[in-house]
């Protein structure tokens, strides 16, 4: 067979195969069960308690969000005393500070708008030992560069054994361009940098992924060094400075495989070498229906934390990623036109101002201010450079209000 001819029986066959295939929606996909989920820590300390009631969604579903609202929840102890839970936003409920007596038990109990009623088995309280300290070290030449975060923690009284961590990230973001000058309408003036700072922002993130540890097989009762998240070395988290509170909660055996469960099932499928999926069972279960299942395990104890920052400075010389930059002229459709570009106006365009009207190519996008152009310096300025708001404005994404916490 010659080549011309076993590319056309190539197109033929490829083509078949094609045509012969029918697409497969598995029940998971297509099931209208709506399965209860219950997040969240009964703490037994003076923190808050925080619950979060949702409901499951079908994978093709567009909406991802499904609030549990009008609920009723109690605290209630087997020394028969109760304390309810308050709806602060949908589906998320919350109580003050119950300082719970660490020797009994507790439980949850959850009352729907419909009337369903669902409860958590009775947990002894478990308190976290303090994290004995959060550190990181830069990834070596073989690997990926970037930034590991690890956590360390023991337990001098030997009661906890299993630990489970999530944390909240705060990192700053800066402008592509800093401006130094506003427009108020009439003129440009200059731009107060503390009052109308618009160069340096804030961004945040919660954790995504479900991190475990245990000291139940080793011959102390020391978690050292576990790994809690990895940044790569082009991330804009680690561009300036960054900072990472880290949230620790003790857990009994049972929530331990229960989370162990949660993590395979959500985190390390894909792969032929994965673990197949498997039920999960929490301790919370319905009333009425025995065979209803819902999903959470609700465990009861204090929780500690500890924060620490990064700073650019302690870090190697590192590129960075500026595809936030690069890519937003994609949506002006012109791909030869960068998106930070800088633009000159003169003086007598900014009377009267109106930031809709300088553009560039017919671009709606509207230009801030960013520096003076002199003649000479000290002398008046003949014009302004100028660029659009998302290469100037960092409040775009994040937020110029600086958090209570950071140093």
């Amino acid at each position: 067979m010659n080549r011309t001819g076993y590319i056309y029986l190539m197109l033929v066959s490829g083509m078949t195969a094609t045509s012969c295939r029918k697409p497969y929606d598995p029940p998971a996909i297509v099931a209208t069960n709506s399965y209860l989920v219950v997040e969240g820590v009964i703490n037994a300390g003076p923190d808050s308690t925080f619950i979060k009631l949702s409901r499951t969604v079908q994978i093709s579903n567009k909406v991802v969000a499904n609030p549990e609202t009008g609920a009723s929840l109690t605290v209630e102890g087997d020394q028969n005393i109760s304390y309810p839970l308050t709806e602060i936003s949908k589906g998320n409920y919350a109580s003050a500070g119950l300082n719970l007596d660490n020797s009994h038990k507790y439980r949850l109990r959850i009352q729907t708008a419909n009337g369903k009623q669902y409860l958590s088995d009775f947990e002894v309280v478990l308190n976290s030992p303090p994290i004995d300290s959060i550190s990181y070290d830069v990834k070596g030449a073989l690997a990926q560069p970037g930034v590991n975060i690890y956590v360390s923690t023991h337990d001098p009284s030997n009661k906890v054994v299993y630990y489970r961590w999530d944390y909240q990230e705060t990192w700053i973001i800066n402008s592509y361009y800093p401006s130094y000058f506003i427009s108020n309408g009439d003129t440009v003036l200059g731009r107060n940098l503390i009052t109308q700072n618009i160069t340096d922002c804030w961004q945040s993130d919660t954790s995504s992924t479900i991190v475990l540890g245990s000291s139940a097989k080793l011959t102390q009762n020391v978690i050292a060094n576990q790994p809690v998240i990895s940044i790569p070395s082009y991330s804009e988290k680690v561009g300036d400075k960054y900072s990472i509170l880290v949230r620790q909660y003790a857990l009994s055996v049972d929530a331990y495989n229960f989370y162990v469960n949660i993590k395979k099932n959500t985190e390390q499928l894909g792969s032929i070498f994965d673990a197949l999926p498997s039920d999960i069972e929490g301790n919370i279960h319905s009333v009425s229906n025995p065979n209803e299942s819902v999903i959470g395990y609700i465990s009861i104890g204090s929780t500690t934390s500890k924060r620490t920052f990064i700073s650019i400075s302690s870090l190697p010389v590192w590129k960075k990623d500026t595809s936030f930059y690069a890519g937003c002229h994609l949506a002006f459709d012109l791909p030869f036109f960068p998106c930070c570009y800088i633009a000159n106006h003169q003086v007598d365009e900014y009377i009267n101002y109106n930031p809709n009207k300088y553009n560039i190519n017919g671009l709606t996008d509207p230009l801030i201010p960013i520096d003076a152009v002199t003649i000479h310096p000290g002398t008046p300025p003949i014009g302004y450079t100028a660029s659009t708001k998302n290469c100037v404005d960092c409040t775009v994404r994040g937020s110029n209000k600086k958090p209570t916490f950071w140093q």
